[in-house]
């Protein structure tokens, strides 16, 4: 079983936890749903939970609610800690639409 941990600066804030104070009460129980995975899993679906490419060991923890698109990255310690830093919500981009002539 791995442990999660939000980062806490020096000043004891926590950018993980602010951010999810923020949230509603749906987005906070599918971000929970989403840790507990992680935490129980031994082979997490790379859906919820990947280390991302071309990063010093940047691991990032993906949550979809509804419309709603989260990410929280952090770092793994010794395989059985995962340490996370920071959170934010996904911006989706308007694709383009060519027109036909």
């Amino acid at each position: 079983m791995k442990t999660i941990e939000f980062y806490k600066t020096l000043t004891g804030a926590c950018p993980v936890e602010k951010f999810l104070d923020n949230l509603s009460d749906a987005q906070v129980t599918k971000i929970t749903w989403v840790h507990k995975l992680i935490r129980e899993l031994d082979r997490v679906p790379k859906k919820y939970f990947k280390k991302l490419i071309n990063t010093d060991d940047i691991w990032e923890v993906r949550i979809d609610v509804s419309s709603d698109t989260f990410r929280i990255l952090g770092f793994m310690h010794h395989n059985n800690l995962i340490v996370l830093t920071n959170s934010f919500q996904k911006r989706v981009r308007k694709r383009l639409q060519v027109k036909s002539h």
